[in-house]
């Protein structure tokens, strides 16, 4: 076996996604490691499990998940047993889960440090992109709602602390209340979305839609801890 392949695993996780069971964070090893296994795959959304590093802290995570961005791959949380964690994921700008292979109802939970305090004198803040979001691409609305007027293409990726609007087909990655938002919503005019996620909560579109909402006009909410996809013309 090479001492690449002691860098780090490849393990089921809650969510119905993969998890990325770091054991080094040695950068110029990691990445080597990260380049032969992922040289022409194209992966779904991660979660960064950090168990089994002796004292992960931001200073170290940080270019780790900057690299493993840079290579294609979405974390789309961390993952230790100890929830003194959530602290570092905040830091690190990602949602937090508590333990090893829960249900995502019982185990995934933002950091309540991570809701931005807002000035109700001041309007909400809102990014407008009115240009195509193609294959790669990762748009995120800090503090604020998103709104997208053009098709958002399969392998991009929508991000936002608030609710996210696409009035153009969505085909790639939303995910709305990024930092523990359970109010956010999502809105599409036409759903044909890879995954969503409202407050750290993941449903991955793994079967073909449901004809009610399959390229029609959709919303997305949170109901008791679950992700419900529901005709916007009902």
């Amino acid at each position: 076996m090479s001492p690449a392949a002691n860098l780090f695993d490849i393990k089921s996780a809650s969510l119905d996604l993969l998890a990325i069971v770091l054991r080094s964070t040695e950068l110029p090893a990691l990445q080597d490691a990260i380049q032969q296994r992922f040289n022409s795959h194209e992966p779904e959304p991660f979660v960064l499990d950090i168990e089994q590093l002796p004292a992960p802290d931001s200073d170290t995570l940080a270019p780790v998940c900057a690299m493993l961005q840079q290579h294609g791959l979405h974390l789309a949380a961390v993952r230790h047993r100890d929830a003194q964690y959530a602290a570092l994921a905040h830091r690190l700008g990602l949602p937090f889960i508590s333990g090893s292979g829960k249900s995502s109802a019982d185990s995934v939970s933002a950091p309540v440090a991570a809701v931005p305090v807002v000035d109700s004198s001041l309007p909400t803040p809102t990014m407008i992109i009115d240009r195509p979001v193609r294959a790669g691409q990762q748009i995120y609305a800090k503090g604020g709602d998103l709104v997208v007027l053009e098709m958002v293409s399969a392998g991009a990726e929508l991000i936002a602390d608030g609710s996210i609007h696409v009035y153009a087909p969505l085909r790639g990655r939303a995910l709305a209340g990024a930092r523990g938002n359970t109010a956010a919503r999502i809105f599409v005019k036409s759903m044909e979305a890879e995954l969503v996620s409202i407050a750290g909560v993941y449903r991955t579109i793994e079967q073909d839609l449901p004809q009610s909402i399959k390229g029609k006009p959709t919303q997305i909410y949170l109901e008791q801890e679950r992700v419900v996809m529901i005709p916007l013309d009902k």
